[in-house]
């Protein structure tokens, strides 16, 4: 937990850096740690509290802190974005991602975060929300249609799934009919539509503001 005095991650204090060397002195015997990782290094992207811990701990103890929100995408045209909605999901712990659709999915943009995530898959929208109603997790969709509400001027369930389009077409009309709230984001410019990464994270950002206890941000 930062406190605001620390200094920030490791790769900051060393310009190129990537991750921490072999562990220095002897080595800790809580077995959360990888024997491997202390005697080569760590070089994964994790934050350092996670420094050269096994990879099942670290899933462990981010399943012990996720926040009470899915995320779900549909995933019909094998969408870049996808990774990087993974990777932002990851960030602001959500407590997991479910791809709706196609199961293979591009995984660059999560840049190995969904090693570390919840991952679930379903076949279609209705799947999804069935998943979602047998759990009374309400489902949010995302999209600039006709009939959203504003998110800047409403407030998002705590416990909830939001649900995003792919890039393009957006939702799929199955999708927007299974939610029980359909929210979009102000837009100000000439573009009709924000990139699909982004708008997942301007959405997972306003339910942390609106829900998130920010003494356990890192």
């Amino acid at each position: 937990m930062s406190t605001g005095e620390e200094p920030g991650a490791t790769e900051w204090a060393v310009p190129g850096q990537v991750g921490v060397g072999p562990w220095e002195g002897a080595p800790p015997s809580d077995p959360r740690y990888d024997p491997e990782l202390l005697a080569g290094g760590d070089r994964r992207n994790v934050v350092d509290a996670y420094r050269y811990w096994r990879r099942e701990a670290v899933v462990a103890d981010l399943a012990s802190r996720a926040h009470p929100f899915h995320v779900a995408i549909e995933n019909f045209g094998h969408d870049h974005n996808i990774g990087t909605v993974v990777r932002t999901a990851n960030a602001f712990a959500a407590a997991g991602v479910h791809i709706v659709g196609r199961r293979r999915w591009n995984r660059r943009g999560a840049m190995v975060t969904d090693r570390y995530q919840q991952l679930h898959h379903h076949e279609d929208a209705a799947a999804l929300a069935a998943w979602a109603a047998d759990r009374g997790l309400p489902v949010v969709a995302v999209d600039n249609t006709a009939g959203a509400v504003r998110l800047e001027t409403t407030a998002l369930p705590r416990r909830c799934v939001l649900l995003f389009g792919q890039e393009g077409p957006g939702l799929t009309d199955t999708a927007r009919a299974s939610a029980a709230r359909l929210v979009s984001i102000a837009q100000f410019g000439s573009t009709r539509s924000i990139n699909a990464g982004v708008a997942a994270g301007i959405v997972m950002h306003a339910w942390v503001r609106e829900h998130a206890d920010l003494r356990n941000a890192w």
